[in-house]
């Protein structure tokens, strides 16, 4: 197949150059001229995509080179913008920033060249003038990439016309406008990144000025000619068959305590057949009726403990289901609410208590990254020997993390990991879904199974 996809990557220098900023801003200014956006993401990140979303009013999606094929990345991009008029995406840390040291795999900028996307480099400009632009140089020639331009963050409307003197007088750049300091707009961090769009009251006020800055300071147009000479995609469709011709309904967390979902795994489980029916476990007394199957995703259970193990209606109906045989797939934050405790701060709170399993926060990410799965026996979501690409990011750990599956990482170390029979999956890892579809099909037909059954 092969699709025209008017499209534009901003690639960053690295963390904190405000990157997440700029694209907010360029989206914002974009929907505010009546314009049909899809947004993306390079790599894992939960909650990037939340924000972007909250802009253009439709969901955002994630592109990982290491967690799906490239004809996997090239085929969502373009099943997922082809009704779009423009496609934006943002880059991940910096923009060689991949894998591991010795090469770019799996970057933003590996997905730039994968999707022949031009990019446009972010770069903040705070305490430099000269030095500027030997970095930006650097960039520009470090490896092959596709950086037509830049955007400079952190820059005053007076200073603005000499960086883009020194820029375009020495480079074959353009420069692509910039953004100055937006107090107002600065969006709080904890420790997972970004605080979510949908913990910020003021998230509005903020999106108003960071769109309002990016009409008035950044080429727009430009960057709009800039996304329309992008070449056609190229890649095979990829066929998915439902696995069950009637709905079956499965029950989805979702609230301030479970957030972190890839759009494209639930429109696959959705593809197949899954209804999801989303539920608050902070909220809500009990279960949705008539639901099949239960997914648990990731979050910030920590930061709502006591909503969620007061909530003993909702905890009593999740250990009743999984003891039933409910299919539950669960990940990261689901997987510790599943278990018997979660201690904070010196005190321990009682959680569903349907694993077993005490988590705990520490002060710095555990078995962090990218790795593969490979299953030890029959589960829940394949076979013995089958394999799937997950990445995780948490500061917390477990005394009981499962045996189901042997992890191992590009490095080589491998360790045992997630509660696997056949109605859980339960675990830290994060899965894509697309990186292995079987995974879904056993799902969702597990869950279709197991029916209307009696689990109260």
């Amino acid at each position: 197949m092969k699709k025209n996809i008017n499209r534009v990557m901003l690639a960053g220098t690295g963390s904190g150059c405000g990157k997440t900023t700029v694209v907010c801003g360029l989206l914002k200014a974009l929907a505010d001229r009546e314009l049909d956006i899809a947004s993306f993401k390079c790599g894992p990140d939960y909650i990037d995509p939340m924000f972007h979303s909250r802009i253009i009013g439709t969901k955002s999606r994630n592109l990982d080179l290491y967690l799906c094929t490239e004809n996997t990345v090239k085929y969502l991009l373009a099943k997922n913008a082809a009704d779009a008029d423009y496609a934006v995406i943002e880059g991940v840390m910096g923009m060689y920033d991949g894998l591991g040291f010795e090469s770019d795999d799996f970057s933003a900028n590996h997905i730039s060249r994968v999707t022949q996307t031009p990019q446009i480099l972010v770069v903040n400009v705070k305490g430099k003038s000269l030095s500027l632009l030997a970095e930006i140089s650097g960039y520009l020639h470090f490896a092959p990439n596709q950086v037509q331009g830049v955007i400079l963050n952190n820059c005053s409307k007076g200073m603005y016309p000499a960086y883009q003197k020194m820029i375009e007088g020495n480079l074959d750049l353009r420069v692509y406008g910039f953004l100055p300091k937006l107090a107002e707009a600065e969006i709080g961090s904890r420790h997972l990144g970004l605080v979510t769009a949908e913990e910020i009251e003021d998230l509005k006020s903020k999106i108003e000025v960071m769109g309002r800055a990016a009409a008035e300071f950044l080429d727009i147009d430009g960057i709009l000619t800039l996304a329309e000479s992008a070449p056609a995609i190229s890649c095979e469709k990829i066929e998915i068959q439902k696995v069950s011709r009637e709905p079956v309904k499965i029950g989805i967390a979702k609230d301030k305590a479970f957030s972190f979902y890839y759009e494209d795994n639930l429109e696959l489980l959705m593809e197949l057949g899954a209804e999801l029916v989303p539920f608050s476990p902070m909220e809500d007394t009990a279960l949705p009726e008539g639901i099949s199957g239960l997914i648990l995703g990731g979050g910030y259970p920590e930061e709502h403990l006591q909503a969620l193990t007061e909530n003993w209606s909702m905890l009593t109906s999740i250990k009743a289901a999984v003891a039933g045989g409910m299919p539950v797939y669960a990940e990261c934050g689901g997987f510790m609410y599943l278990g018997r405790t979660i201690t904070k701060d010196g005190e321990t709170y009682e959680t569903v208590g349907a694993l077993d399993g005490n988590s705990h926060m520490t002060d710095g990410l555990i078995r962090f990254g990218y790795k593969k799965l490979t299953a030890n026996r029959d589960n829940l979501m394949c076979k013995a020997g089958e394999q799937i690409r997950c990445h995780e990011f948490h500061y917390s750990d477990t005394d009981h993390h499962g045996d189901g599956f042997t992890a191992a990482k590009a490095s080589g170390k491998t360790w045992q990991t997630i509660e696997a029979g056949d109605t859980v999956f339960a675990g830290y890892p994060h899965l894509h879904l697309w990186s292995n579809v079987h995974f879904a099909e056993c799902f969702v037909k597990k869950c279709r199974e197991f029916g209307g059954k009696q689990w109260k």
